[in-house]
């Protein structure tokens, strides 16, 4: 009489997409420090270890959260020329963006953190370098970085007030001028 043994199925894209969702949310309740690889193990109910194997150390693990949730290659998809337009109508129309807040919350909570700020840099330059690229010509990354300063600012402004608040008259209007704005720094 032999015993077989049952174990669940091992899906190891599904176990790394848990870890980082755990992750992402301690980040967001807890400073960098507050966060351990224990209690992110906990959350997932998987063994330390495996968060190890899959990520390496936590500043390593603290920068595939950033990279995950603070993607902007959807900058970077279309066409350059109507970039202003595009953008200008998802600020305007678009919904609330949470992941993105979440991303705040976790830059917020880690800044004062000496290790965390040294990955927040390299997750800025990460994200910085090639949307200067695409954005091309002279100055490109003065105009890279102005740009995103003012998607992420005129984003969390939206996000945190659940909208502009404002008529459809206003809505075309600002529609309109944030277009033009963000063209013109595209083109240079």
């Amino acid at each position: 009489m032999g015993f077989e043994l049952c174990s669940r199925p091992r899906n190891a894209a599904a176990t790394r997409a848990a870890i980082l969702d755990a992750a992402s949310r301690r980040f967001m309740a807890e400073t960098y420090e507050q966060v351990g690889m224990r209690d992110v193990a906990g959350d997932v109910g998987v063994d330390a270890a495996l968060i190890s194997r899959y990520f390496g150390s936590k500043e390593d693990l603290f920068l595939a959260v950033l990279d995950n949730c603070g993607k902007g290659s959807d900058l970077m998809d279309g066409d350059r020329a109507d970039f202003g337009r595009r953008m200008a109508h998802e600020l305007v129309y678009g919904e609330p963006n949470e992941g993105k807040m979440g991303w705040l919350l976790i830059m917020l909570r880690s800044a004062s953190s000496p290790k965390a700020a040294a990955i927040l840099k390299l997750s800025s330059n990460n994200f910085h370098a090639p949307f200067a690229e695409w954005v091309g010509g002279r100055n490109a990354l003065v105009r890279a970085r102005l740009l995103t300063g003012v998607l992420m600012g005129l984003g969390v402004s939206r996000d945190i007030s659940g909208g502009f608040d404002f008529d459809a008259e206003e809505c075309e209007t600002m529609c309109a001028w944030l277009a033009d704005t963000l063209q013109g720094l595209i083109d240079g």
